[in-house]
């Protein structure tokens, strides 16, 4: 097993966890914090039609998949730490940029800078797991993170609706400057570099581009990143319309934010069960399992809905189900495009980012860009991307799936 770990300078398990999950909730709170806002935002800054609200959240996610292509070699110049803190400066000058925008045009471009700011962060925190940590010890780390981190998308709506009752839309981004802040003064303080000196690599154009074609070219990297993306594509797509379908569509009112944390429950619930799962029955058979139930889920719910009728209840539980799904697909498919490249780390996270979260984004944006005051858009985009996503993973393994050739890595770099 390779890597390129300073070894000599490593924090606790539990701390490296709940560092990760930290970082990681940063685009959580500065999406799903959004969500209760988005039609004051659009209403007083003046976006032209409803659905152009979306765009607050989509090009958050488009800046940040695209700028990640950009810091993969950053991180392994530099190192994982102070990466991490420039890229948190970034996210707290965005903030600022957010508070005093004027217009809706304005607005969308600091979301977009701050979405390109906070793409560091993904890559560097990737790259620093990476440099400790190795197959299922790897999906474990990052299971574990993910279910602290799913604190944030399940109470974030929550937190920017408590933020409206007592200031305007802008107090939202008050707050994730001020988090920001803190997360910055943590890492400041506990986060050592991962990275060793003799491992940093200089930034040389051949170089570069060899890291992320050694990615591309390695079937089991991209193959896995890009079933990731058309999953989370599907998940991003919900998100994009989560506002106008329960406050439009099913009429919700502040009723919205526990509906949506119901939803986002469901996937913090897998996260914390693919933690424990993984250890026992690997990445590739829980993968492959969930993928499976993820489109069975989502066929039956197109096929109840064409024809009997969509209720709330329905819509619910069937998101909950998918959702449950999206928990162990997500931390176990992204253990296993970075499996392979442990002297290619940082460049690794930086495609499988750039890749998931463009990816992700563009198509969640297309998602979104339907809807039509109904949940067929959302269903039917599940759909196609699950067929899509299963289509992959039957290529990368050749037709065979849980658990053939799936190596046994499971402990953490000595």
């Amino acid at each position: 097993m390779t890597g390129a770990a300073n070894t000599s300078l490593r924090i606790p398990f539990a701390e490296l966890v709940a560092i990760t999950a930290a970082v990681m909730a940063l685009n959580a709170l500065a999406i799903d914090m959004m969500l209760p806002a988005l039609g004051r935002i659009g209403d007083e800054l003046g976006a032209a039609h409803d659905n152009d609200r979306q765009l607050i959240i989509v090009v958050y996610v488009l800046g940040n998949g695209i700028a990640q292509l950009f810091f993969g070699p950053i991180v392994d110049r530099f190192g994982r730490k102070s990466v991490l803190l420039w890229s948190l400066g970034g996210y707290v000058l965005g903030s600022i940029l957010s508070i005093f925008a004027s217009s809706f045009s304005l607005l969308l471009a600091a979301r977009a800078f701050q979405g390109v700011a906070t793409a560091a962060t993904r890559v560097a925190v990737i790259a620093a797991v990476r440099d400790q940590c190795a197959g299922r010890r790897m999906a474990e780390v990052m299971s574990l993170a993910i279910t602290i981190f799913m604190a944030a998308p399940i109470l974030a709506p929550s937190f920017g609706q408590l933020i409206l009752f007592a200031a305007p839309w802008r107090g939202i981004f008050i707050a994730l400057l001020l988090y920001g802040v803190l997360l910055a003064v943590w890492l400041g303080w506990r986060l050592p570099e991962t990275l060793a000196l003799e491992h940093r690599k200089p930034l040389r154009t051949g170089r570069i581009v060899t890291s992320y074609l050694d990615f591309v070219r390695n079937p089991v990297s991209i193959g896995y990143t890009l079933a990731s993306a058309l999953c989370f594509g599907a998940l991003f797509g919900y998100i994009s319309t989560s506002e106008q379908v329960f406050l439009e569509t099913f009429d919700l009112g502040n009723s919205f934010a526990f509906a949506f944390a119901a939803i986002a429950g469901a996937l913090g619930a897998a996260t914390l069960i693919n933690a424990r799962l993984v250890s026992r029955f690997g990445m590739r058979r829980l993968t492959h399992t969930a993928l499976l139930a993820f489109l069975i889920f989502n066929t039956l719910h197109l096929a109840i809905a064409s024809t009997a009728g969509e209720s709330f209840v329905l819509f619910m539980l069937f998101m909950m189900a998918s959702f449950f799904c999206l928990g162990l697909i997500g931390p176990n498919s992204t253990a296993l495009a970075m499996e392979p490249m442990g002297d290619n780390a940082g460049a690794a996270a930086a495609a499988n980012g750039f890749a998931g979260t463009t990816i992700a984004g563009f198509l969640g944006g297309v998602i979104g860009r339907f809807y039509d005051g109904t949940t067929m858009p959302i269903i039917l985009g599940f759909v196609v991307l699950g067929v899509a996503a299963l289509g992959i993973v039957l290529m990368t393994e050749r037709g065979k799936l849980f658990g053939v050739g799936e190596a046994q890595a499971d402990e953490l770099l000595p």
